[in-house]
């Protein structure tokens, strides 16, 4: 029997696997889980990636509520906080939208939030949140707010999306909401952590997509089983899928390797960018550098995510509309995956790239 980390992840992984479309369970899970693994930048940042990654695996849904509470534990120890303090379940609304500012002003009782906040995914289920609101000196902060104060209240979502359907993502508003600040203007944008908790989406991302291949190897496994061996073009597209997965877990490996060592603590993205949120603003100068903790982020995030699309159309044309139509769990994970893979800002993170390679960050 296994035991020490590789024990406790298996159990987890087998109460994901029964909690799976429950998410108060899950979210249950992901609480009790966050006290006892590592964050990022402290050792151990392969093993939360491979934890993230695994959690997806079992249920992309399920992954979708672990990152973001492993990201708000992080941030709330990178400001200072102290993790035995933490408590409850948590998410990070930092997303902007046509329409909708939340704003941060100093009142009597200390700093008052009001306003209205865009792609807060399972607001209504959470204890707490890590928010961002706009600050009296035009710039943009980080805040600690208790979801349960009585100037909140979250809109219901028109969710109407196949993928993710369990994790709805809606507008909340705050009404004069107490918050507690986490660090200076800019300071969650500016801290390395930034970059780091965005490359742990990527680390989910492609946890479904190893299980999206996974399913793939069982169908063709099963139809040798009976009788029908795999012909050349889905050879082809195994062989394929595994150099893409392959290669892709071996580049997050060695980046968790260089985050741990110090070589990607500095430079993260530009303040303007939320987590959903507007990507069209030029990169950082980081002068003496080969790489900024931001740039490798959106090598990771862009390397990850065009592994994730060309996994899901491979094994999708070779696998046809049958387990599409009639493979509950595969369906889920398709449309899951598919949907979530879509955080990913495209050729605006690209853009981005391409503005901080030309002021020389890049190793060739």
């Amino acid at each position: 029997m296994p035991s020490g980390p590789d024990a406790a992840l298996e159990s987890l992984l087998d109460a994901v696997a029964s909690a799976v479309g429950d998410v108060p369970a899950l979210l249950a899970l992901a609480r009790e889980a966050g006290r006892a693994w590592p964050q990022p930048g402290r050792g151990s940042t392969a093993e939360l990636w491979e934890l993230l990654a695994s959690v997806t695996a079992v249920d992309v849904a399920a992954g979708r509520i672990f990152e973001p509470h492993f990201d708000a534990l992080a941030i709330l120890a990178q400001s200072g906080r102290d993790p035995g303090s933490i408590e409850g379940t948590w998410g990070v609304f930092a997303a902007e939208g046509p329409g909708a500012k939340l704003e941060a002003k100093a009142g009597d009782g200390g700093i008052l939030l009001s306003g209205s906040k865009p792609w807060c995914s399972l607001a209504p289920l959470l204890d707490h949140a890590v928010v961002t609101a706009h600050t009296e000196t035009g710039g943009r902060a980080a805040f600690a707010v208790d979801l349960h104060h009585p100037g909140v209240t979250c809109e219901e979502p028109a969710w109407i999306a196949r993928g993710l359907r369990e994790i709805p993502s809606g507008t909340v508003h705050f009404n004069q909401v107490p918050a507690g600040q986490l660090g200076g203007d800019g300071w969650y944008f500016d801290r390395p952590g930034f970059a780091w908790g965005g490359m742990g989406v990527a680390a989910c991302w492609l946890g479904g997509a190893v299980a999206v291949a996974r399913d793939f190897a069982d169908g063709l496994r099963g139809a040798s089983d009976r009788g029908r061996e795999a012909d050349q073009i889905a050879l082809a597209g195994l062989g394929e899928t595994d150099r893409i997965l392959s290669s892709s877990l071996q580049y997050l490996t060695r980046t968790a390797v260089l985050i741990d060592d110090g070589g990607l603590g500095d430079g993260a993205q530009p303040a303007a960018v939320g987590r959903y949120g507007d990507a069209d603003h030029p990169g950082t100068d980081h002068p003496g550098t080969d790489r900024s903790a931001w740039s490798e982020a959106l090598r990771v995030r862009g390397t990850v995510a065009a592994a994730v699309e060309r996994v899901l159309s491979l094994v999708s044309r070779n696998r046809g509309p049958g387990p599409l139509a009639f493979d509950e769990q595969y369906a889920k994970r398709m449309a899951d995956l598919a949907l979530y893979v879509r955080q990913h800002h495209a050729q605006r993170d690209d853009a981005q790239l391409g503005a901080l390679t030309l002021k020389g960050e890049r190793l060739w």
